[in-house]
């Protein structure tokens, strides 16, 4: 099966969700979300993380997660991620609770693929507020590819993780979990990372993002994905589009629709005059969608 059917596949049973020039989407992928010890490489940006998801929800965004939200090779429990960043997972509930939240799977975090997935692991969560667990997201499906369409000119915007186009970590992705979770990650405390990952290999992030654009521009269509951690929005390159991270050193970034505005936007930590530390959101880039 070639790249390209593993992305037509994606799409070809994707939820159609509506949206107008009214609608604030904010479109997030590779959290990469651990268990709060070393490896865990969201745990140094979980403040941004979190500041950000505080505004997209007071502002009334809905949020879109592209896929490796949570890491899934290194850890074998879902509830120990859970567990740890339970602020986050009880913000994500909120979004849940009001039809604001839509989850996507990447190959860090296949086994969502499942259809009971969410039943059996992200049924509820324990909520140090009350002392008791509280509903998470129980029905909540996990699909592998979305698609928001224009309510008045019927245009498409197709999201999907991006590792289709990625044999080794799609195909593969077993294999590629044995390896990171006992070759790679002991050695990653020692500085040495997984040349087999797109976001660290510049070589394969080129060739996986070329394939992506080619696949975009061939079929004439607006395509939104992560797994290559670089952020991407130029005139230059009309389809293919990269939302980024959140594992970025010293920054998070990701895509917010408004209307039918697409904008890159970091969030990242900054001093005021009095040496006061805030977090800003600050605009990348901006354009219409095609």
């Amino acid at each position: 099966m070639s790249y390209r059917t593993r992305l037509d596949k994606a799409f070809r049973n994707a939820p159609v969700i509506p949206f107008s020039s009214h609608s604030r989407f904010c479109i997030i992928s590779d959290c990469h979300r651990g268990n709060g010890t070393s490896n865990d490489n969201f745990f140094k940006n979980q403040n941004l993380y979190f500041t950000a998801l505080k505004y997209y929800y007071a502002q009334g965004f809905t949020y879109i997660e592209l896929g490796d939200g949570d890491e899934l090779w290194e850890m074998r429990r879902m509830s120990q991620i859970i567990e740890i960043h339970n602020h986050v997972f009880w913000l994500l509930s909120l979004f849940h609770q009001q039809n604001r939240l839509y989850m996507l799977y990447g190959n860090h975090d296949f086994e969502k693929k499942a259809p009971q997935y969410s039943a059996r692991a992200c049924s509820v969560y324990f909520c140090t507020d009350t002392q008791r667990d509280e509903p998470l997201f129980p029905d909540l499906t996990f699909h592998e590819g979305l698609i928001l369409e224009n309510t008045c000119s019927g245009a498409r915007l197709y999201l999907t993780h991006g590792h289709q186009a990625d044999f080794f970590n799609c195909v593969c992705w077993k294999l590629a979990r044995f390896l990171v979770r006992y070759f790679w990650r002991p050695l990653e405390r020692f500085g040495m990372l997984d040349p087999t990952s797109a976001a660290r290999n510049y070589t394969k992030k080129d060739r996986i993002e070329r394939l992506l654009s080619d696949y975009a521009a061939q079929n004439q269509i607006p395509l939104i994905t992560g797994h290559t951690h670089r952020p991407r929005l130029h005139e230059d390159s009309p389809y293919y589009m990269n939302t980024g991270s959140c594992v970025h050193p010293r920054c998070i970034t990701c895509m917010e629709l408004l209307g039918e505005l697409l904008l890159l936007v970091k969030w990242t930590y900054d001093t005021k005059g009095d040496g006061t530390l805030y977090v800003r959101r600050e605009v990348l880039a901006q354009r219409k969608l095609p």
